[in-house]
């Protein structure tokens, strides 16, 4: 029964080596990334916000899969092991513009800070520049009565 137990550990060792040495465990063409997701116009941390991550290929295309971190109290968030190669990050948060940015990893460690813009003012053919009022082209009914629904 000893014997068995021995072998059968050798064995399991040998196999275990055996694994190792076949994958192609090149850990340099892996990077540990960090986030830092700020508000831009005060330099303060966002928290909750959403950092996607999706590979891209030679041929400059958004490829299937991808991560989604979620940023911490501080704005910050990690991943450890992704490939080398470009990188598309977006960053989304309430009540800021959407973030979105090509990266090319190629170092082992990075830190990736990410500045987020207050949405800005939507533009409208029906507002005056100079008042920002709405113009009002429509003419009045011509009996001063409501118009029929």
């Amino acid at each position: 029964m000893k014997m068995i137990s021995v072998v059968l550990v050798a064995g399991i060792a040998v196999a275990l080596v055996a694994v190792a040495l076949g994958q192609d465990n090149d850990y340099d063409s892996e990077a540990a990334l960090s986030f830092l997701v700020l508000k831009d116009y005060n330099g303060k941390p966002v928290r909750n916000a959403s950092v996607v991550l999706h590979p891209v290929n030679k041929k400059g295309k958004q490829e299937k899969g991808g991560l989604e971190l979620k940023a911490d109290a501080d704005g910050k968030c990690y991943f450890d092991g992704i490939p080398y190669g470009k990188l598309r990050i977006q960053v989304l948060a309430t009540g800021f513009q959407t973030f979105g940015q090509d990266y090319e990893v190629n170092q082992p460690k990075m830190t990736i800070t990410v500045k987020l813009l207050r949405p800005q003012g939507q533009y409208s053919i029906y507002t005056d520049k100079d008042n920002d009022q709405k113009k009002d082209d429509t003419p009045p009914a011509g009996d001063g009565a409501k118009p029929k629904q």
